[in-house]
Parts: structure tokens; C-alpha cells; sequence
């Protein structure tokens, strides 16, 4: 019989696995969870580094011969639009695109995100984004793994199944892909639909995160936040199909739940991590989801976040 999840109100975590219910009753602290970086790459003011690059201007390098051929993603569309429709303004790109194709995917940090191919309830497919923070276990939105008010007979809930590609470069896939059926997310999000508790993660049947690594994640203070630069990667669906991108700027503003970012995104990066750089490691300090006019944002990773997610990766 499976157990009923630890009460822990909007943050209570649940499984789309009736026999698996989500784990209970480790409490932790908040120390930063440590990410795993088998080759550092040099960082500079919280900005990625890659060497000849620079943040804002990175220009391509010539990637590895990869033989390992992606599905096709080209006509899909972001998943945010299943739970919130077309048009939505989930992800924006504000002013002049600033985001940098990332070619060296192959390469830690950038094999640590994901290209995520899912398939809905109805079977109609979409694309979105997920990173690592564990040898099985990778976090999304949300709204990635459990779709909410589509409007659509059988789309509504736990997605079906979801195709994991780390570190995709358009038709190649340097790790190859594995399929996932086991997601998690919250109450607050799957009873809800509320947008401040959007988070879930996605678990593999295999340990392919101690091949490509994870970032770690942590809790951090208002003032910290508010002073840091935070970094985004991800799976654009208005870039070349499969090809990953990324950006940076200093955190705007932080509320309770959420941190704001003057970030470029697009749909299919619904589900990124929004990572600081602390002495050459990563950490998550929220999950990419949301647009705004002026801002993105993101789920932040308070206390119940936090503690969700080491339960999620153990």
C-alpha cells in the first residue's frame, strides 16, 4: 500500500506512480546541494565562461563528430502552451535577443541541460527544457510534467512520458536519450494551478547524470539574490530546432516565491535552470517558467523547494 505524502500544504509533493508515493520524512537544512562538475569550466562575475568566449558574444566553435541521431522537434510547439494557450507570454525575449548558441554541448556545464521531447496524456507532443541535480533525477516546471486546464478531452495531468536528451545540439545527441514514465510535482501546482508553486522533476531509469554531472542548488536570502547574476540555458523553440542557448544578466527583483531576470528566453526553455555561479560550482536558485512585459521569472527554491528536491534526487 502505498504511503500518503507528508503534509506539507501547497508544497506537499506528489507522484504520477500509485504505488510510489513521493518520499516523506527527511527533513533537511538548507545548505547549498552540491552539484557534480567532472571538468570546471572558468567563470567571471557569475557569468558562464567558455574559453575564446565571452557572455554576450560568444562565437561558434566547430563540436565533435556526434552520430547519435535526435527525433524530430521541429513543428513542436513549447508545452507551457498546453496548460496556458496560444498566445501566451510565458517566456519573452525583451529589446535585442542577447542569447548565445551554445555549439560545445558535449562539454560541462552545458551537457548538464536537457532537451525534453514529452508527450501528453492525448498523446500530442511538445517540447520543453529540464537540468539535472542528481545521477537519475532532473527539474522542470511544473507545468512540464502535469498539464493544467488545456481546454482539450485527455490532455489534462500527469503527462505519459517524456524523452530526457542532455546536452542536444540539433540532430545529434552526444549521451543519447532515455524515456521517463516517473514525475513528481506538487499540490499546489497539480490541485491548483498555482503559478508560485510550479516546479516537478522528472525521474530516469538510468544514472546518465553521473555521466554528464548536475548542478547543486541552494536557499538564498533576498539581499544575496537581488546582488547576484543568475544564468539561464535551454531548448528555445524559436532558435534552430534542438539547439541550446544561453543567457545572463543580474537578478531585477525577488518576491516571496518567484525571482524576476531581465533574461532572454522563448517557449521551450519552460523548465531551465536559473543558476548562480559560487567559486567555479552551480547552483539552482529557481526554475525557469514564466514572461513578463519587462521581466521573466522563475519558481524560487525556498526551504519546501529545497527540501523537495533532495528528497526528489536521493
Amino acid at each position: 500500500m502505498a504511503k500518503a505524502p507528508l503534509s506539507r500544504g501547497l508544497h506537499t509533493p506528489v507522484s504520477n506512480e500509485a504505488d510510489e508515493a513521493a518520499p516523506v520524512g527527511r527533513a533537511t537544512s538548507t545548505p547549498p546541494s552540491e552539484g557534480k562538475e567532472p571538468r570546471a569550466t572558468k567563470t567571471s562575475e557569475g557569468f558562464e565562461q567558455v574559453k575564446g568566449f565571452t557572455p554576450k558574444a560568444l562565437q561558434e566553435s566547430a563540436s565533435r563528430a556526434l552520430t547519435v541521431t535526435a527525433p524530430n522537434t521541429s513543428r513542436l510547439r513549447d508545452i507551457a502552451e498546453a496548460s496556458f494557450g496560444q498566445p501566451a507570454q510565458l517566456e519573452t525575449v525583451h529589446g535585442a535577443d542577447d542569447r548565445v548558441k551554445i555549439t560545445t554541448t558535449s562539454s560541462y556545464p552545458w551537457r548538464v541541460h536537457a532537451s525534453l521531447l514529452i508527450t501528453a496524456a492525448d498523446n500530442s507532443q511538445w517540447i520543453g527544457t529540464g537540468w539535472f541535480i542528481g545521477p537519475h533525477t532532473l527539474m522542470t516546471a511544473g507545468h512540464v510534467v502535469y498539464i493544467k486546464n488545456s481546454g482539450v478531452p485527455g490532455r489534462d495531468g500527469w503527462v505519459k512520458k517524456i524523452v530526457v536528451m542532455p546536452g542536444r545540439n540539433g540532430n545529434t545527441l552526444p549521451y543519447g536519450s532515455v524515456a521517463s514514465q516517473s514525475f513528481r510535482s506538487v499540490t499546489g501546482w497539480t490541485n491548483n494551478g498555482d503559478q508560485n508553486y510550479d516546479y516537478g522533476a522528472i525521474l530516469i531509469p538510468t544514472e546518465l547524470g553521473n555521466t554528464v554531472g548536475w548542478f547543486g542548488f541552494g536557499v538564498y536570502n533576498d539581499a544575496t539574490l537581488t546582488g547576484s547574476v543568475v544564468n539561464i540555458s535551454g531548448y528555445p523553440g524559436d532558435k534552430p530546432t534542438g539547439t541550446q542557448w544561453y543567457d545572463a544578466r543580474r537578478v531585477d527583483s525577488v518576491g516571496a516565491r518567484k525571482v524576476y531576470y531581465d533574461i532572454d528566453t522563448a517557449g521551450g526553455q519552460s523548465g531551465s535552470a536559473v543558476y548562480r555561479i559560487i567559486s567555479e560550482g552551480r547552483y539552482g536558485v529557481a526554475i525557469h517558467a514564466y514572461g513578463g512585459a519587462t521581466t521573466n521569472s522563475g519558481t524560487r527554491i525556498v526551504t519546501a523547494v529545497f527540501n523537495n528536491m533532495v528528497n526528489w534526487k536521493a
